[in-house]
């Protein structure tokens, strides 16, 4: 048994295709078929359920493809410790973040990051929040941005600020000459939200759920964008994270930002990383950086500051 042939092994669990999963691996399919035999004769216990059309791992191939993904992740952290033992901030970070975030964050916090490790590689990964965790856990991605709570054993928090929500209306809509609201007022509204599976919607769901208000039926957005242009075009509300609304994100002059009065609804991020991690040093100072946002980037239309953790 070595490590290349559990790479093959999780390969062919992830991609469930003789052919994809050897195409992953850049080595033929007859090579990668030929392997994965060979460690079923050794192991004495047969790992695949073979198919003319599709790949099913058995109870004993799930689960020692699930063993082979904590060794090889075992092996990666070894690596890395010597990386960064000869070079603390060199090498490359591999950092997941949700998309409702990640364009409105990354042009206020990757100049700060190349000026703080200019030697840094980093490696940009974007997907819905279940699927950066997924890839976190299996040692994919070295640290990702995500919201709070999280309830994974494994994950290390490193809190970092408070991003608060604000409420973007049509021009015209009765509530848009308002300065600002409270929670309450939005009892009878029905907002736009996006499709499920994106943490912002489950954020809007639970606000909807302190104010009384509901869903807009028949519509479901696949993007933070999609539902900025449905207000724009008159066709409902929806809540904004107030990164989403901040230059140099152009906000259309047909929709209105309505700051709630305090507190406001928000989202709490924080960067999170395996227990287990060699980066565990290094990873709390690119939090520094991350915490450390530009003036004024948080604060709410009429100045009210979102809220930042304590120095100790």
């Amino acid at each position: 048994m070595n490590l290349r042939d559990l790479r093959y092994l999780v390969a062919l669990a992830d991609l469930r295709h003789f052919g994809r999963a050897a195409e992953s691996c850049h080595v033929s399919q007859p090579t990668l078929s030929t392997q994965i035999r060979k460690l079923e004769e050794e192991l004495g216990v047969s790992l695949v359920e073979r198919a003319p059309r599709h790949v099913m791992l058995t109870p004993a191939g799930l689960d020692i493809a699930l063993r082979a993904r904590r060794v090889l992740a075992e092996v990666e952290q070894m690596r890395e410790t010597a990386r960064r033992t000869a070079d603390p901030e060199a090498g490359s970070v591999r950092l997941g973040l949700f998309p409702t975030l990640g364009p409105y964050l990354l042009p206020h916090v990757v100049p700060r990051i190349r000026k703080r490790f200019p030697r840094l590689e980093l490696l940009l990964v974007e997907e819905k929040t279940e699927v950066v965790l997924h890839m976190l856990r299996d040692g994919k991605l070295d640290a990702a941005v995500l919201a709070l709570p999280l309830h994974e054993e494994w994950a290390h928090t490193e809190f970092l600020f408070e991003e608060p929500f604000m409420l973007a209306v049509p021009d015209g809509h009765p509530l848009a000459g308002r300065r600002n609201l409270r929670l309450g007022e939005l009892g009878d509204q029905h907002l736009l939200l996006l499709e499920e599976g994106h943490c912002l919607r489950d954020q809007a769901l639970e606000v909807c759920g302190l104010a009384g208000a509901g869903e807009k039926e028949g519509f479901r957005a696949t993007s933070l964008e999609t539902l900025r242009q449905m207000v724009a075009a008159g066709v409902g509300v929806t809540l904004l994270p107030v990164l989403a609304v901040k230059p140099p994100v152009p906000v259309s002059e047909d929709i209105r930002l309505l700051p709630f009065r305090d507190p406001p609804p928000s989202r709490r991020l924080a960067l999170v990383w395996r227990r287990s991690s060699a980066m565990g040093g290094f990873l709390h100072d690119l939090a520094e950086v991350l915490r450390d946002l530009p003036a004024g980037l948080l604060e709410l239309p009429e100045g009210e500051p979102a809220r930042r953790p304590s120095k100790a």
